[in-house]
């Protein structure tokens, strides 16, 4: 799956899929479980303010007797029973609404939810510029300044991510300043050492390089012009980035400046979470919806 339009048509049919949405008195949020449910990509549990939702869903122009509706008032409560529907085996992917991450991601890891895998969990952003691939940028939405064995995680979270879609072979590129490894600035470091891991990421066919720049990550030509060509220059699907500041920056100069498309998860947990911006448009949280029944289906 080479673009967000075909991750959709990918999770089209998948019918037995169920996602529960925390938080699920939004328009935008409704607009696109209701486009999901309509296009059999998953069945929504609705959890949030019952009369606000019943609203929306006749502004619709839907009949809310045929979706599941579960009162809850608070943001916690949201969060809570809608983690709850996947603990108890009645979803199998989980949404967040018109609620902060902190919220749900709370809910997510008390131990009697049951979804903590040991695993660290993070955000994969897809994104698609125009003219240009769509790429995995990590982590720009959850981990704010992972250390090398989250880094490491991170990196392997995405990997998982990218052969559910059905990568047989996936280039990463460790994003910082420059090319060159600077003892001075721990992310050349890191980026080397990442690198170096081959046995790690063997299993899943992914060449990692790195430390470089953005430019040699995704463009062939300024690879040429530099002379860089480690193994899958300028041809980056997962893009890798030092801080939460960088892969923020980047995401959001890709969307605003690039027109990307683009899509969100949250994976480490038993379940993917569809995890985007309150202000994210109803066409991207329906792509978020599909990139989680996807891999919801693969794993």
């Amino acid at each position: 799956m080479r673009t967000i339009q075909e991750i959709i048509t990918a999770a089209e049919g998948f019918a037995s899929g169920r996602i529960a949405v925390a938080a699920a008195h939004d328009a935008d949020v409704l607009k696109a479980v209701v486009e999901a449910k309509r296009r059999r990509i998953a069945e929504p549990i609705l959890v949030g303010h019952e009369e606000t939702i019943i609203q929306i869903l006749n502004e619709l122009g839907e009949d809310p007797k045929d979706y599941e509706i579960l009162h809850a008032d608070s943001d916690p409560d949201c969060a809570e029973r809608a983690v709850r529907c996947v603990s108890e085996g009645r979803a199998n992917f989980l949404m967040k609404g018109l609620l902060n991450t902190p919220d749900i991601m709370r809910a997510v890891l008390k131990p009697e939810a049951g979804l903590r895998t040991g695993k660290l969990i993070s955000h994969v952003m897809m994104y698609e510029p125009k003219g240009h691939r769509m790429m995995g940028l990590t982590d720009g939405g959850m981990n704010t300044f992972p250390d090398l064995d989250k880094k490491a995680e991170i990196l392997e979270n995405a990997a998982k991510v990218f052969k559910a879609l059905g990568y047989d072979e996936i280039n990463a590129a460790c994003i910082c300043g420059a090319e060159v490894v600077n003892p001075k600035i721990q992310s050349t470091v890191d980026a080397k050492t990442l690198s170096e891991m081959t046995d790690r990421w063997a299993p899943y066919n992914m060449n990692v390089y790195g430390p470089v720049g953005l430019d040699l990550a995704v463009s062939e030509a300024a690879c040429r012009h530099k002379h860089y060509e480690a193994k899958g220059a300028g041809q980056a699907d997962i893009l890798l980035v030092p801080s939460y500041e960088t892969g923020n920056g980047i995401g959001k100069a890709m969307s605003i400046f690039g027109g990307a498309m683009n899509a969100g998860i949250a994976v480490g947990a038993k379940v993917p979470i569809v995890l985007v911006s309150r202000a994210d448009s109803a066409e991207v949280k329906l792509a978020s919806v599909a990139l989680g029944a996807v891999v919801a289906r693969g794993m």
